[in-house]
């Protein structure tokens, strides 16, 4: 299948991937799992046969499994345009990722891990959301990777886990999927700064209604208290807003000032909900 492990696409935090053929043709992703902590194969066997009956369009469906012996393997669909971190660094070459892109890759994401918090039962929690973990296929749709897993196998350079609830059916605290947004968000902010947020790349070429709108909903989902953070329901439903203010300009590009805007978001209450300017 793996062509004796001749192609590798990456390592991740559960093991390697690689680039697989099942059916004579079609192509697949083949990740080789790490040796599992202390949980046994039935465990294992367990939760991945439920995250076989996960399916939404922004997740990365698992379509099979391997057992032989040791060996421990998860199949996935093949993701033709690789993972988003290689196209914003520049690393897969390329034309420049427009903000209606950028916005749709972060919707779609959205979308995936709302699913998990709201649409699994039981309820997941991601905890490994990163640029290398939302991947697009050759339509550049994003799906999420790498969720599920937590329990049965630690991420590297870790003992231990203890966020995800799958394979064994269980109730997870309201509370644990809030702090989760804080990790996702920092997708939106990835330089850490918000007067550096936008691209000079885009060159100005965005609406500044919708990029005020992004900055805002990304400061109430940095609030210090969990209650006061938008869920990933509210998160998707703002994010639509922010692309739709952005499909509707018409191609008539709408520079805004950053710098001003970034000011006035640094001093307003990020429990509020301010109105966009």
């Amino acid at each position: 299948m793996t062509n004796n492990f001749g192609r590798v696409f990456g390592k991740g935090g559960f093991g390697i991937v690689y680039h697989g053929i099942v059916n004579g043709t079609e192509q697949v992703a083949v990740k080789m799992l790490s040796h599992s902590s202390s949980q046994g194969y039935k465990e294992f066997k367990a939760e991945v046969e439920l995250l076989l009956r996960v399916y939404h369009k922004n997740l990365v469906g698992l379509v099979g499994y391997c057992d032989e012996g040791e060996n421990l393997a998860l199949i996935y669909e093949y993701m033709a345009n690789g993972d988003l971190k290689e196209h914003m660094s520049g690393k897969r070459g390329g034309s420049i990722f427009n903000w209606e892109t950028r916005l749709k890759i972060v919707v779609e994401s959205a979308q995936g891990l709302e699913y998990l918090h709201n649409g699994c039962k039981p309820p997941m929690v991601h905890r490994d959301v990163k640029t290398t973990n939302i991947l697009l296929n050759e339509h550049f749709q994003a799906k999420l990777a790498d969720f599920g897993l937590s329990r049965s196998f630690p991420v590297e350079g870790e003992t231990h886990v203890s966020t995800v609830v799958a394979g064994t059916p269980g109730y997870l605290d309201p509370d644990r999927e809030k702090p989760h947004i804080a990790e996702w968000v920092g997708l939106m902010l990835t330089k850490g700064d918000l007067k550096t947020i936008m691209d000079p790349k885009l060159y100005g070429d965005y609406d500044s209604d919708s990029v005020w709108r992004a900055v805002e909903l990304a400061m109430s989902c940095l609030n210090p208290s969990s209650a006061r953070r938008p869920t990933m329901s509210q998160v998707v439903t703002q994010l639509n807003e922010c692309l739709a203010y952005e499909n509707s300009r018409g191609g008539t590009s709408q520079n805004m000032n950053s710098q001003s805007s970034v000011e006035v978001s640094m001093n307003f209450d990020i429990g509020s909900t301010p109105d966009a300017c």
